[in-house]
This record gives C-alpha cells, structure tokens and sequence, in this order.
C-alpha cells in the first residue's frame, strides 16, 4: 500500500464529485423523454451511488495505507504518541491481515487519467451550457444550440465524460490491486467484479444511447436546419471516428 495510490483515490473521489453534482436544478415541467423504462430512469440514483462508491474507495484504502504505517513500531510512526496508542488496536481489528496486495498497478493509473479527463469534460460542459444544462432531459426557454468547446467535436460531449468516469472507476477499482477486489466487498466471490463491470458497462450505455436519440429528436424540432447543419458537420455522439 502506497500513500500515492491512497492520495490519487481521494483526488479520484474529488474529481467523481464534481462531475455527478448537478450544476443546476430541473425543473420537472420542461422534462421531456420521460416514458423510458424505469432501469433507464435511474441515472440519477447511480451518479449517488458513483459518489459513495468513490467516497468509500477513498476512505478505506487510506485506512488501509495508515494502517500498514501501524505494523511498524510505533516509536518511528510520524503520529502523536497518543494518537498511536489508540489507533494501533483500532487499525489491527477492522485491517488484521496484510495490506501488501493493495498497491499501484498500471491499470490503476489509467483508471485515475480516464477519471481526470471525465471529470474535466463534464465540467467543461457545464460551462459551456451554464443554465442549460441540467441531469434531466428539459428544454429551457432561452434553449439555444451550443457548437463549440467539446460540442465542436461531438454532439454529447457529457455522456463522453460519464463514460471515461465509469470505465476509469472500473479500470481503478474494479481490478487487481484494488481494496474493492482484494478485501472489500467484490472480493466475496470470484468473478464478481467481471459481472459487475459488465452489467455496468451495459446499463451506461443503454441509457446515453436512449438519451442521445431522444435529445437529438428534440433538437431537430426545435432548431430544424440549423440542427441538420450541426448533425452534418459533428456526425459522432460520444467519440470521434467511433460512436
């Protein structure tokens, strides 16, 4: 267990925040798409669950840094004496085994980088659309279509970045060297991480594509040629030359 994996899960944590926090609220009577199944309704209570799944990553595998700092005699630990006393036992019960398995791996990096630039897409859309945008598919009445920034290169930039957030969660979390699969929860039964990546994977995608056909309906109608021109011109949904 190293303090860098420890740090860049916190700065992971942060940037999974930012990123799923709605920037403004909906309002419910400009909704528009709302007959889609159910399990494709509840993007907002998986943004919640990303939080806390990111939040609970951090928090354990910081426990699990500090507490390898614990199997060390407790004179060379960098921690008030007091502190020391009281945190060893506490460290020992809830993390008795070794924490050597938990550490730094390639797709751990990855995982943080694709994280990092979700997060930043995101964001930047935000501040591309400022009120417009919102986690609910509405139509503002100052609506207008926004071609630049992200949206010169494709024509949903945010599901871009939900999508690098969710296959960096999985690459960071969801592999080897991770509290998740080494000793937490995912680690109970063999494989269970595969499934859950999996059934992830399939469900955030089903919901951008459902999404993406219904804004793009909605702002045909509203924009008409100007639209057309902008479908012409940025033809890809999520990634250039790809999707």
């Amino acid at each position: 267990m190293s303090l860098v994996r420890a740090t860049l899960t916190v700065v992971q944590a942060v940037a999974n925040h930012m990123a799923f926090t709605p920037p403004n609220p909906s309002n419910t009577k400009q909704r528009y798409h709302t007959e889609e199944w159910w399990v494709l309704q509840i993007a907002p209570f998986i943004f919640k669950c990303h939080l806390i799944t990111l939040w609970v990553c951090a928090l354990f595998e910081t426990l699990l840094y500090l507490s390898s700092l614990l199997s060390t005699p407790l004179p060379s630990l960098p921690l008030p004496t007091p502190l020391q006393l009281f945190l060893h036992p506490l460290f020992k019960l809830f993390f008795p085994s070794s924490t050597s398995s938990i550490h730094v791996t390639p797709f751990f990096l990855i995982g943080t980088l694709s994280i990092l630039l979700g997060a930043y897409i995101r964001l930047d859309c935000f501040r591309a659309l400022g009120q417009l945008f919102t986690f609910d598919l509405t139509v503002h009445p100052q609506h207008r279509l926004i071609t630049t920034r992200f949206y010169a290169y494709v024509r949903h930039p945010a599901y871009t970045g939900s999508l690098l957030l969710v296959a960096g969660i999985a690459f960071a979390h969801l592999s080897e060297g991770a509290w998740l699969t080494e000793c937490g929860p995912l680690s109970l039964v063999p494989g269970l991480n595969v499934l859950v990546w999996t059934l992830w994977w399939v469900w955030t995608l089903s919901v951008g594509v459902s999404r993406v056909v219904a804004e793009d309906q909605q702002m045909k109608k509203l924009f008409q040629n100007e639209w057309d021109q902008y479908a012409v011109m940025v033809p890809w949904w999520f990634f250039p030359g790809i999707l």
